[in-house]
């Protein structure tokens, strides 16, 4: 028998929440944008209106103005697009308790046992599409399917509100035509990529031999090719379930382009406090750090490093970050900063060590600890580093960065 998963994909989210706030923005083409004082002036979400002119996620907005003029920036608030995730998701408990996420906006549902009780999948997606609207006072667009990565292409094809099936039988006829970018982690590079061998279209994808897949693309090249021809079991997770924590990370668009080392310590000190208190916070410790670089002309750079003994203190972060930086960008003018901790470990078992180093570490972990405690009993900025104070314009806007990089990636940017 096969599964029922259904994917709930909630229309332009973040636009048509602030339409509920501000009913006044109904009628006018919108995007959710960001500050463009200091340097996230992208477009976040659009509304449809903004939509017919072309406006896309992801543009600078003097771009979005360019094709629609009429268009008003609101910014993010996204203590508003929380309390509707969660809500959106309590609808979705009355019919499974398998419920799993993927974004604020989007999840997936598996309820193959709950047919008996509420109709078929079509049924079921059509009750939450109606609840949605009637009790949020926003729209939602569904697929139906036998697996996720099928239901995640149905929830694509028909917007706004609207159901759509792929039943096994229909493959071939609404699956395989879409463009290969259309699945799942298919991104722009292993489209690129594709494109190259004259994979095209996810039919092509579901015809080419998996071995060469796996030439092209290494593992990731196989699990493609089971997509494409329906084979994807991943079960959908039970509602609540805390995933995994396979990374930690924070990153920041700088209100300059950093052109000295002692800019950029700031910057990058700032964000090491930050991954360093989130990864004790979880009582986890790193084996490799993560440097990630966008320079003036938006060219994205990764260099990563190792411990020798895994570490959660912000110093030990700090120096492999900053070595990272002499070593490969000390002459690249810096726009945007990211520093990631990977290869997570626990910390409740620490290894002995007679390294000279390790003991110091330690007592570097147990003051940041300290200094964990005294902020969130007195607040953040009740204990500075004094690097903080070289440039408090670049310390302060760090410190204030909106934009973490979530554990195991469990959220993603607004639609």
């Amino acid at each position: 028998m096969n599964r029922i998963i259904l994917h709930s994909d909630m229309n332009n989210f973040y636009a048509n929440v602030e339409c509920l706030y501000n009913p006044s923005l109904r009628n006018k083409p919108i995007a959710v944008a960001g500050d463009p004082k200091i340097r996230h002036g992208i477009v976040l979400a659009k509304n449809d209106l903004a939509k017919q002119y072309g406006v896309q996620t992801g543009e600078p907005l003097w771009m979005a103005e360019q094709k629609c003029k009429e268009i008003v920036f609101v910014p993010p608030h996204y203590e508003r697009y929380f309390l509707f995730s969660r809500m959106a998701q309590e609808i979705y408990s009355r019919y499974t308790d398998q419920v799993e996420p993927f974004g604020l906006d989007e999840c997936w549902l598996d309820v193959s046992g709950s047919i008996g009780l509420f109709g078929s999948g079509k049924t079921i997606a059509d009750k939450i599409r109606r609840q949605i609207k009637d009790e949020l006072g926003i729209t939602a667009s569904i697929g139906v399917s036998y697996n996720k990565i099928f239901a995640k292409l149905g929830s694509d094809m028909r917007k706004p509100d609207a159901t759509t099936v792929i039943a096994p039988n229909s493959i071939r006829e609404k699956i395989w035509p879409l463009p290969a970018g259309d699945l799942l982690f298919v991104g722009q590079a292993t489209r690129r990529k594709l494109s190259r061998y004259y994979i095209n279209t996810i039919g092509d994808l579901a015809r080419t031999d998996p071995q060469l897949l796996v030439r092209l693309l290494g593992i990731n090249g196989d699990k493609l090719w089971r997509f494409a021809n329906g084979m994807d079991i991943s079960p959908v997770s039970q509602y609540g379930t805390k995933t995994w924590i396979k990374s930690i990370g924070n990153s920041t668009t700088t209100p300059r382009d950093l052109e000295s080392e002692e800019e950029v310590k700031i910057i990058l000190y700032a964000l090491c406090e930050k991954v360093s208190a989130r990864l004790r916070k979880h009582c986890l410790s790193c084996e490799t750090v993560q440097l990630s670089v966008r320079d003036q002309n938006f060219i994205f750079y990764e260099r990563q490093g190792k411990f020798d003994y895994p570490s959660c203190a912000t110093d030990s972060i700090f120096n492999l970050a900053l070595k990272l930086y002499r070593q490969n960008f000390s002459k690249v003018l810096i726009r945007s900063l990211g520093v990631r901790a990977c290869r997570l470990a626990i910390q409740e078992q620490e290894q002995l060590s007679l390294l000279p180093e390790v003991p110091k570490m330690q007592k570097r972990e147990q003051l940041d600890k300290t200094i964990d405690w005294l902020r969130s009993r007195y607040g953040y900025f009740a204990i500075q580093r004094g690097i903080m104070l070289m440039d408090k314009s670049l310390a302060y806007l760090s410190q204030q960065s909106p934009s973490p990089i979530y554990p195991g990636s469990f959220f993603k940017q607004g639609s």
